[in-house]
């Protein structure tokens, strides 16, 4: 009775916590477009945008647009310096209060890596962000009162594996696969440290080394800063990436 006494104590605070959470399931659609342009060996221009959709494709949630300067090493890593401008839309069971811009600050490392078939990219990214603070009068009219300042770590582990050629060369079928758990750390993070987790799995076709698209589907797990509030986003994702090589002309 001794034993059994403390698991179902384990048992019992453990059901108790969980029944605390709320948990939105929601099914959203990305449509998104990356692009790494090379000036010269070493410099580069980083351009990407997505159209994000929430219940599919029927309303907004949100539009992103990142710009950012690359710098690649000798030894096949890229380091980025960026800003992102970002306005997020009232969506799903859990919205914002109001719409929201926010502007960001991102530093990138990327480092890649091969073994065997399987290429492999690390890619750690720090976040600086000014997010529009809205709040709510008693007329219900509403207010926007500066800026929050967050900031948040990101880590992304990224296969690629060719599928129909033993290499990844043009017009070669591939798998990609990630993980990438959000951290947030400094003032202001609420009563959690994950902020989000995102899997994502999808096929894609080479077409070019600086031509691809993918097809995937991304399970995005969102915690808000509250601690009991929680999105489960399915998201169907459809991806282009369309490099350009200035330093060939």
């Amino acid at each position: 009775m001794r034993k059994i006494f403390p698991i179902l104590a384990f048992l019992f605070c453990s059901n108790y916590f969980f029944s605390q959470k709320e948990i939105s399931t929601q099914s959203h659609a990305w449509v998104m477009y990356n692009g790494n342009h090379k000036l010269t060996e070493r410099w580069g221009i980083h351009t990407e945008y997505q159209w994000r959709r929430s219940d599919l494709f029927e309303n907004w949630q949100q539009s992103l647009l990142r710009l950012g300067v690359d710098y690649y090493t000798k030894q096949n890593t890229q380091i980025t310096l960026g800003y992102g401008w970002i306005h997020s839309f009232q969506y799903g069971e859990q919205p914002i209060i109001h719409s929201s811009n926010e502007h960001r600050i991102w530093e990138q490392y990327i480092l890649k890596n091969k073994i065997g078939r399987v290429e492999i990219q690390h890619r750690y990214r720090l976040e600086q962000r000014f997010i529009e603070n809205w709040t709510k009068n008693s007329d219900g009219s509403f207010l926007q009162d500066g800026f929050l300042f967050r900031q948040r770590f990101r880590y992304r582990f990224l296969l690629t594996v060719p599928l129909s050629r033993k290499e990844l060369k043009d017009n070669t079928l591939f798998l990609s696969v990630y993980d990438e758990p959000f951290l947030g750390f400094g003032k202001g993070i609420g009563k959690n440290i994950l902020d989000q987790n995102r899997l994502y799995g999808a096929i894609g076709w080479r077409f070019t080394k600086n031509f691809q698209a993918q097809l995937g589907y991304l399970n995005q797990f969102i915690v808000k800063s509250d601690g009991v509030k929680m999105e489960r986003n399915h998201t169907l994702q459809i991806g282009v990436t369309y490099n350009l090589d200035f330093t060939k002309h």
